[in-house]
């Protein structure tokens, strides 16, 4: 849809030229979550996708991919880094997927176009945005219990949740990214859990793509060694 080496300038002018295609709507029945995340050496992008089967609660596929660094890291661009080697590890998942799952920002983003809008947009699939601090928005704390939550706003709008996954333990920011609302985005993520603060498929995903920028084993192998 575009090119990916790009000014920062331009980048920018991508983004909002892409926003408009955002789409927020209910997300139907979800079986099947996939899990992203990225790794960064300095000159490479790695990235895992990890198929999570909600009703079983365990991953049944892992791949990886790894791809030429081309853009520098710069605040509200993060996509521009890591889109193109989601799209190579998204190309070789072999399950059907109901939404994606990305360690990012969705509409929770300086122009409403963050990380998991951009993926979900170029691939017309639902997307989140599970990330681990906030980027733009102000909110209060959620209560200390599993599932408190309070509304994440910006510039009069909400744009996403502030979510407790685990009791007592610092909350995630949670946003639609394309083809789901606030309830469906906090739904998928309380579904995803496994007891700790990250839902199971994005924590599988940023455990084994550092351990392939690492030691170069790939997501499959290491799925197969925790299943033995």
């Amino acid at each position: 849809m575009h090119r990916w080496n790009v000014s920062p300038k331009r980048a920018v002018a991508i983004q909002q030229e892409l926003k408009s295609r955002v789409r927020l709507r209910r997300l139907g029945a979800v079986s099947r979550v996939v899990g992203l995340d990225c790794a960064f050496s300095r000159t490479h992008v790695y990235a895992v996708a990890v198929v999570w089967d909600v009703a079983r609660a365990s991953a049944i596929e892992a791949r990886g991919a790894r791809r030429l660094l081309e853009f520098p890291y710069i605040p509200g661009l993060l996509s521009f880094r890591e889109v193109p080697a989601l799209q190579a590890v998204l190309g070789r998942i072999r399950s059907d997927y109901d939404v994606l799952l990305c360690d990012g920002q969705g509409i929770a983003h300086p122009r409403r176009f963050g990380l998991a809008c951009h993926l979900g947009v170029l691939r017309d699939v639902a997307t989140i945005g599970c990330a681990k601090s906030r980027l733009v928005g102000e909110f209060e704390q959620p209560g200390d219990k599993r599932g408190s939550q309070t509304a994440l706003t910006f510039q009069g709008q909400r744009v996403g949740t502030v979510l407790r996954t685990r009791d007592a333990v610092k909350p995630v920011f949670v946003s639609p990214g394309h083809l789901v609302d606030h309830t469906s985005a906090v739904e998928v993520v309380l579904r995803c859990g496994g007891g700790l603060r990250l839902p199971e498929p994005v924590r599988l995903a940023d455990r084994m793509v550092s351990a392939m920028k690492r030691t170069g084993r790939s997501p499959m192998h290491q799925l197969r060694s925790v299943a033995k």
